[in-house]
């Protein structure tokens, strides 16, 4: 059990709308990876997917009993619309937003950080995003 998590989500579609995969590491504090995962969603815009992954990452960090959250995004607008700094104005993101807010009440303490693409922990969900869509689609990765 963990007092204190850090999530890192990530969700792309190839086209907007198009097929699209969420994907999250949870990490403790030390930045030890407890939990690297993605899935794919089906057709969805880029940002119902960066929902989608954040719900998982928040889903993922329940199961392991945190009591706080920081959550990371490489999503401006998600991360500006949950701290209610931007209207949620698209009826499909309004319902996701709804959703994570749901999720967020079973925390004490949960923030919201906009992250440069360029984190490594971001890469690396991205990464996972990519793997998924190339699975779906049938494809194999070269590393």
């Amino acid at each position: 059990m963990y007092k204190r998590l850090m999530v890192y989500s990530d969700g792309g579609a190839r086209g907007n709308p198009g097929p699209a995969a969420a994907a999250c590491l949870v990490t403790a504090e030390s930045g030890e990876v407890l939990v690297a995962k993605s899935r794919y969603l089906g057709v969805r815009t880029n940002n119902q997917a960066e929902y989608e992954a954040l719900m998982m990452a928040l889903d993922a960090a329940l199961a392991l009993g945190a009591e706080e959250v920081v959550c990371h995004l490489d999503s401006e607008l998600v991360a500006k619309q949950l701290r209610g700094e931007y209207a949620v104005k698209n009826r499909e993101l309004r319902q996701l937003c709804s959703r994570v807010q749901e999720k967020v009440k079973r925390f004490k303490l949960v923030s919201f950080v906009n992250m440069p693409r360029t984190n490594s922990k971001i890469q690396k969900a991205d990464e996972l995003v990519n793997e998924a869509l190339d699975a779906a689609a049938g494809k194999t990765r070269k590393t």
